[in-house]
Parts: C-alpha cells; sequence; structure tokens
C-alpha cells in the first residue's frame, strides 16, 4: 500500500509546473556518458532530455533522460519521492514490449535522479491533437485504440503480479515515426494486487470515480483510454469538462462521422461502474478489431490524413564494392568480412566500413565466410574452399573441389564441413589441408550444413535433405518436391528447413521423421532462424513467417513488397532480412510490426550480421550497409 505521502494526488495537467527550473545545458554530460543535445518534455519534477550516449563514439546513439528534482524540505517526503522515481525503474527493466520504452540506465548525480530510456522519435498525441484542427480520423483512433489495448494487456497479464498504469491520456502516448503508439511515463504506475487501495493518483478527465477514492483495478486503465479516445474523436478536453460527464456530450452529437458502433465501444469503455465496462483489454481489443474487420478500418487508415510521415532510416556507414553482394557478411574482432562477385574477399573495421585489406579468388563468392581462431573460410565460384589470415588477408592453404562452392562451411570435430556444386559434402582436416572423406549426392549442395549432436544435415538441389554422421555415413534421407537449398536449423531435436516445393519442415533430428509441415504460399530459399519458442522463414509468396516451433502455429505474418530473397536474423528484439526488391527490414520480433524500412538499389539475398550495436547486410547493388538496430 502507498503510503500517504504520495506526492502526484489527482490533479488537472494543465496546471503549470516547475519541471523548467535549473535546466542542464546543452553539451552537458551526465556520468560521463550521457551529452545532453536538447530539453524535449518538461514535467512537474524535472526535465526530459535528449541526449548521446558517448559509449558508442562511432555511431549517434540517442537516449531519452528523464531527470527527478526533488526539492521536497520534508525529508520523509523526500524519501518517498526517491522511491517512487526508483519504482518506475524496477517496472520498466521488467517489462518488454515493443510499445514500452527500454530502460538502459539509472542513477543520482548531485541530488538529482535520472532515468535513461530508449528514445523515441516522434510526438505525443497531446501534440498530435494540439495541431489538428478537426477531430482523429476513426480509421487512425481505432489502429492507435487496437495497439493500446495490446500493450494494457501485456500489463494486465504482467508476471509475476499484473501492473495498472492509472494514467493513460494523450501526452503519455507517443506516435513513433512509424506511426505506432508508445506508451510513456510510468511514474505513478503500480503492481495490482486485490482489494489493496492507494492514494488518490491520476489526471482529471482521464481518471475513472473509483480511482478518486484511491481504488485502481483493470477497469482503470480501460476508462482512461475510453476518454483518450472520446478526445480524439471529438477534439474536446476533458479535463476542461466536469468529472464522468462523458454521457453529456455524446460522441456522435459533436463528430457525427464517427460510427455508432464505435461510439458504443467508448460508451463502454466509459461507463461509471467499472463492472460494465468491457472485462479486460483484451475484450476491448476484440470489439475493435471486429469493429475494424466490417467496416475496412485498418486498410483505410494507412492512408489517413493524419498519419504521421515516416522519415527515412539512414545507414551508418556504407562502402562501395565492385560488384554484387550476394553472399552474408560475418562480424569477428571488429572486423567485417564479406565475398563479392568482383572475386574478391573484403575486410572492413565493423565500427565505421574502412578498408583493411582484400583477398582474390577466381571466381565470385557467395558464401558467408567462417571465421575460426585467426583464419577466415570461405568457397568460391573457382571451385576451392579458401583459408585466409583475418590480419593479413594472405592464403594460408586452399582445397579444390570439382565444381563451384556456393554454400557457407561449418567446422567441427577438427575438420571443415562444406558442400560444392560437384555432388558432394567435404570432410576437410583443418590440420592437414587434406580431405577426410566426401558423401556423394544426387545434387549440388548449395546448402550450409548444420551440426548437432553428432550428425550433419544438408539439402540439394536433387530434391533430398540429408543427414550423416562425422564418418560419412548417410543415416536417414528424406525426400521433398523441389530442392532444398536452405540452410537448416537444428533445435532441441527438431531440423528446420525451408524447400522450393512451398514447404516448411520440422523433423525428427534422429529420424527424419515428420513432425509437421507448414505450406507457404510459395516456395523458399530463406534459411530459418530462432529465438524464444518462435521459428521464423521468409518466402518467394512475400511474407515473413513467424511460426510456434513446436507446433507450426502461425503466430503472425508480415508481408513485403516482393518475394524474401534473403534470411532472417533476430537480434535484440528485432528481426532483421532483406527481399528481392532491395528492402531490407526491422520488424519486432514478438508482433511482426515494422519498425523501420531501407530500401537500397538490388536485391537482397544475404543474410544480416550483427555486433556491438550495429546491423550489417550487402545488397546487389554493389554496397554493404551498416544500420543501427
Amino acid at each position: 500500500m502507498e503510503g500517504a505521502l504520495e506526492t502526484r494526488r489527482i490533479e488537472n495537467s494543465l496546471d503549470g509546473n516547475t519541471g523548467a527550473l535549473n535546466q542542464l545545458r546543452s553539451g552537458t554530460t551526465l556520468v560521463g556518458r550521457y551529452q545532453v543535445q536538447d530539453v524535449i518534455g518538461v514535467g512537474g519534477m524535472g526535465s526530459v532530455y535528449r541526449a548521446r550516449d558517448m559509449h558508442f563514439p562511432n555511431v549517434l546513439k540517442l537516449v531519452a533522460v528523464k531527470e527527478m528534482i526533488n526539492q521536497a524540505p520534508d525529508p520523509l517526503v523526500r524519501q518517498t519521492i526517491v522511491q517512487n522515481f526508483e519504482r518506475e525503474a524496477n517496472i520498466l527493466v521488467t517489462l518488454n514490449h515493443p510499445s514500452i520504452p527500454k530502460i538502459y540506465d539509472f542513477f543520482t548525480h548531485d541530488e538529482r535522479s535520472y532515468l535513461v530510456e530508449e528514445f523515441i522519435n516522434g510526438k505525443d498525441l497531446e501534440t498530435v491533437l494540439k495541431q489538428s484542427p478537426t477531430p482523429i480520423r476513426e480509421e487512425q483512433t481505432i489502429l492507435w485504440a487496437i495497439e493500446l489495448c495490446d500493450v494494457l494487456m501485456y500489463l494486465h497479464t504482467h508476471q509475476p503480479e499484473p501492473i495498472i498504469f492509472r494514467d493513460i491520456k494523450p501526452s503519455n502516448i507517443m506516435i513513433n515515426q512509424m506511426n505506432h503508439v508508445v506508451l510513456v511515463d510510468f511514474g505513478i504506475a503500480k503492481i495490482f494486487k486485490t482489494g489493496q487501495k492507494g492514494t488518490m493518483i491520476g489526471t482529471e478527465g482521464y481518471s475513472p470515480p473509483e480511482q478518486y477514492r484511491g481504488d485502481a483495478t483493470l477497469q482503470t486503465d480501460i476508462y482512461a483510454l475510453g476518454a483518450t479516445m472520446h478526445y480524439l474523436l471529438t477534439h474536446r478536453d476533458p479535463r476542461l469538462e466536469a468529472p464522468f460527464s462523458f454521457k453529456d456530450r455524446p460522441i456522435r452529437e459533436i463528430n457525427p462521422l464517427v460510427s455508432p458502433e464505435l461510439e458504443v465501444i467508448v460508451d463502454t469503455a466509459l461507463q461509471y461502474n467499472p463492472e460494465e465496462r468491457f472485462p479486460s483489454a483484451s475484450d476491448m481489443k476484440a470489439a475493435l478489431v471486429a469493429l475494424a474487420r466490417r467496416t475496412g478500418a485498418l486498410t483505410k487508415a494507412t492512408s489517413a490524413s493524419l498519419t504521421l510521415q515516416e522519415q527515412p532510416i539512414t545507414a551508418v556507414w556504407e562502402f562501395a564494392l565492385e560488384d554484387e553482394v550476394r553472399s552474408s557478411p560475418s562480424v569477428e574482432g571488429g572486423i567485417l568480412f564479406a565475398g563479392a562477385y568482383d572475386n574478391n574477399l573484403y575486410a572492413l573495421t565493423a565500427a565505421k566500413g574502412e578498408f583493411i585489406w582484400k583477398y582474390p579468388t577466381e571466381g565470385a563468392i557467395t558464401s558467408k565466410p567462417l571465421v575460426d581462431n585467426g583464419v577466415i573460410y570461405f568457397g568460391s565460384e573457382d571451385g576451392k574452399l579458401h583459408a585466409v589470415s583475418t590480419k593479413t588477408g594472405k592464403l594460408i592453404w586452399d582445397y579444390a573441389t570439382g565444381a563451384p562452392i556456393r554454400g557457407s562451411a561449418r567446422i567441427a570435430e577438427g575438420h571443415i564441413f562444406v558442400g560444392s556444386d560437384d555432388c558432394n559434402l567435404y570432410a576437410i582436416n583443418i590440420a592437414s589441408y587434406r580431405k577426410s572423406w566426401a558423401l556423394s549426392t544426387e545434387g549440388a549442395i548449395r546448402s550450409t550444413p548444420a551440426i548437432q549432436g553428432g550428425l550433419i544435415y544438408f539439402g540439394n538441389e536433387a530434391n533430398e535433405f540429408t543427414c550423416a554422421d562425422f564418418r560419412g555415413q548417410v543415416k536417414w534421407r528424406f525426400s521433398t518436391k523441389r530442392p532444398n537449398t536452405s540452410s537448416p536449423l537444428v533445435l532441441d531435436g527438431i531440423v528446420y528447413f525451408s524447400s522450393l516445393d512451398g514447404n516448411f519442415y520440422a523433423l525428427d533430428a534422429k529420424s527424419g521423421w515428420t513432425i509437421w509441415r507448414f505450406r507457404m504460399g510459395k516456395g523458399s530459399i530463406s534459411s530459418p532462424c530462432s529465438v524464444e519458442n518462435f521459428v521464423y522463414v521468409g518466402s518467394a509468396d512475400t511474407y515473413m513467417y513467424c511460426l510456434d516451433k513446436s507446433s507450426s502455429r502461425e503466430i503472425w505474418r508480415f508481408k513485403c513488397d516482393h518475394q524474401v530473397s534473403g534470411s532472417p536474423i533476430v537480434y535484440k528484439d528485432g528481426i532483421y532480412f532483406g527481399a528481392a526488391d532491395g528492402a531490407f527490414y526491422c520488424l519486432d520480433y514478438k508482433t511482426g510490426r515494422q519498425r523501420w524500412k531501407y530500401v537500397t538499389h538490388g536485391p537482397i539475398t544475404g543474410t544480416p550480421a550483427a555486433a556491438n550495436d550495429l546491423v550489417y547486410i550487402g545488397s546487389s547493388d554493389h554496397k554493404i550497409y551498416a544500420f543501427m538496430p
């Protein structure tokens, strides 16, 4: 239970505040790391600054620094204020949702407390409303409300205990550059416990009746969301009206363009008695989604006139090569390695993309370099596997197969395993540079082998998928209807791969028996990746799929403008991949929500690499790009 000395009670947020006092100057560096650039917000107890994180001197990493200046004369009140500020940090650090800013740091400096969060580039809804001469269109309001329901569902089902936000209002809702909502200011959010009472906290006009009595339930946030939607649709600020008087100003009397169905949804959320509102944010979302499906609102919302204009993402650096980059880059020890169709393997500084050296072969390089113990291994269309020093770019040894090597290599048990277009999988001894064995198949092997539990898994162009042991003996084979270029993924006794026959397969790793198969719209050469219980794969049908890896249940799918020719990776909380039209995507890995897209000038066929807060990709436009996640 919160103490009686809680300083933030029900108040009209139009009142002036003192946050502008003693603001930090531009250029001030906090704790030797965060360099203040500008003030982006002012609160009752301090300011919010845009700052640069100087721990990343080679890239511009922006953060938001929230300040709390504790000027309370009473020591007990001052202690309570600090505890509440620390509570916000403790709540945020446990949360992981695309509509909640990430927390990076928390510290006290010169008797001020600071919370360092993800910088959200956009506008809060309060600003959007002030800049709009008319109410927000219904389609756009529905879209934002559904996203707010999503984040409330996440908070209200948070484990080990639910969290009530208690202050949903336009000024606490950011709209980022991708037109998605981000909920900010968790200063008065609280862990929900049945029967627990607190103090009167919230914002007049948005807080429901029970919040004035110190009660807070899950329906408290639903009421505030309803009040926010009412404001969006009517352009009438509830803080300027009598409390709980929404029935006296029906939405459609103010804005007849709003549908009767949406008016009913908002009215339900604004019921005086909590039990008469939606039982949960999930129920409110279901009502909004059902309305959107009947009216086509979500489709219309993409062209809504009030949608914020998307700002183009820019590369941290780009490096031009002499020909197409169809291979996948690798990063090791601060160096990026990538092959190109100009027959060269390049070494660049990973931080700035500066040239270090290049090594020439006699054929194009489409495989991903493999770095191990100061040596980089890669195949070329000259038919050779090359072993080159990472420091000097000089050849150590090479091994010639009978045809181009287009797949990448793997290392295990002192051997390099790599496939060739001569239909053989080779095991080459690293110490002697000699072949230990070669396993012959019926088709070219362009699939990069996966190695797990003493077994090797790979596909070929003759519609086969093979499992062999370290002696080169076949354990089992699985037949598909089309070639298998995808590189497999082995997890928890299951091997995953896509095929040009349009199926994404999950096979028992020991027996080769089918566990499940997922039918895509077209074939795929995309190699899967996985995080948590999700597995991801792209397809020529233009979709990136996220599936439950144990059941093949579709979690989400994201539609691109062209076929997905590249393979995905998951880095931090984003999934990155390229498409045949040159687009490079970043999506939220849990929801499939697009964060940004960068369009190169040529198809992307490789897999990204990620290290040290940068993501790298090569394109057929002859360039390698580095991006901030």
